[in-house]
């Protein structure tokens, strides 16, 4: 059946983040999974998937023919496409609005940046800081733990799609121990967990993960 949304991703990507956001959006979409590095069909370098994003990543989306890349914009760009649903704030809610597009792009920008400068082991110390975007790792953390302190969601009006960017960054990098656990991080994201439409989502990449590890011995055989 055809679906106004196609979904470009893998498992094992920032894709899980926009599958999230699929999942609460609660639209009939099409689910294409990319191989890394392949330039077969299905591959994320193969010329067909390059006409769609040149970069040869995910995740990607279209939309009623439209493309759109980038995890972070896929989010914004659905809650406002689909205003309904209510994963952004209404345009007349100017200060849930400002913290919708402040928390959004901050962790595209400084959260993404901190965690792998970390992970990678860049030597982003205190001296560098006027340079980097994000400054210093411990000022993004008390940045994010200083704003997340004494609230439910990102925006006063509610559980947002910036919540699902924010959220699904600090679940990832608390999961691999690039950021360290703080009470008011694990309390954020045990409520996001709760929800269903995460449990969807993950259960959804998890029975990916088990089909193509299935199948990779009849490959070999």
């Amino acid at each position: 059946m055809a679906t106004d949304i196609i979904f470009y991703t893998n498992p094992w990507s920032r894709g899980r983040i926009a599958h999230w956001l699929l999942e609460e959006l609660g639209e009939p979409y099409t689910t294409e999974w990319l191989e890394y590095g392949s330039t077969a069909a299905g591959g994320m370098k193969h010329k067909g998937y390059l006409a769609i994003n040149p970069m040869g990543k995910v995740p990607a989306i279209q939309h009623r023919g439209r493309v759109v890349t980038e995890v972070d914009a896929i989010c914004a760009y659905l809650a406002a496409a689909y205003p309904a649903k209510k994963l952004m704030p209404a345009v007349d809610d100017i200060d849930s609005l400002t913290q919708f597009y402040r928390w959004l792009v901050f962790a595209a920008g400084p959260l993404e940046m901190a965690v792998t400068a970390r992970l990678m082991k860049w030597p982003a110390t205190a001296e560098h800081a006027r340079m980097l975007g994000f400054g210093t790792y411990e000022a993004t953390m008390d940045a994010i733990a200083g704003y997340l302190g004494g609230r439910e969601f990102v925006c006063d009006s509610g559980f947002s799609a910036a919540d699902v960017a924010l959220g699904s960054s600090l679940i990832f990098s608390m999961d691999v121990k690039a950021v360290e656990p703080r009470a008011v991080f694990e309390d954020y994201a045990a409520r996001l967990m709760k929800r269903e439409a995460y449990g969807r989502h993950v259960k959804l990449c998890e029975a990916r993960i088990k089909e193509v590890a299935a199948d990779e011995p009849a490959k070999s055989r």
